[in-house]
């Protein structure tokens, strides 16, 4: 390679990115983790992924996980961003999460809460890809949480610029 990891990472900073939150209940620990890795996979079924580092603290317990929840995190949502990118425990500390069916912790307020099952896992290198099945979501208006080159960052809404029309045939991931 002719690069640095370092070098590789700043150059993925030019993609701006929603950010998330992940959470688990695994064996009565809660598990969360910030992640900018969120992605849709498919529509039907109705598959989501994010990735998670292989020498996460907690990585073990995620392998474990049948269940799971993201929160897509709105703009005003820069501490609890903050808060679980860090690891331990005391990131639920002061916090009261509403908890589905499974027991998964749903974090109150973001942009959209998906619900999920675990649906399929992937070595990605140094992380795994964690496929999940949305069983359930809900949505909330407000602006999103972004990151690009390694800050946040704030859509203007009044600045948007025209999308491509529905109806283009050729827009398949759109």
């Amino acid at each position: 390679m002719s690069f640095t990891d370092r070098q590789f990472r700043n150059a993925l900073g030019k993609f701006a990115t929603g950010v998330a939150v992940v959470t688990a209940n695994v064996d009565d620990t809660l598990l969360g983790s910030t992640v900018s890795s969120f992605n849709s996979v498919s529509l039907a079924p109705p598959l989501v992924l994010f990735s998670l580092a292989n020498n996460a603290q907690t990585f073990a317990l995620w392998q474990k996980a049948t269940h799971f929840g993201v929160t897509i995190l709105a703009e005003h949502e820069t501490e609890l961003s903050n808060r679980f990118a860090k690891g331990g425990a005391e990131k639920w500390t002061g916090l009261a999460p509403q908890r589905n069916a499974h027991g998964v912790p749903l974090l109150r307020g973001g942009l959209c809460t998906f619900e999920c099952e675990t649906y399929a896992r992937h070595e990605g290198g140094d992380h795994e890809i964690i496929v999940g099945r949305v069983t359930a979501f809900t949505e909330n208006d407000a602006h999103p949480l972004v990151f690009h080159g390694g800050r946040y960052r704030q859509l203007h809404a009044d600045r948007s610029i025209a999308a491509p029309p529905e109806s283009d045939p050729w827009l398949h991931g759109w």
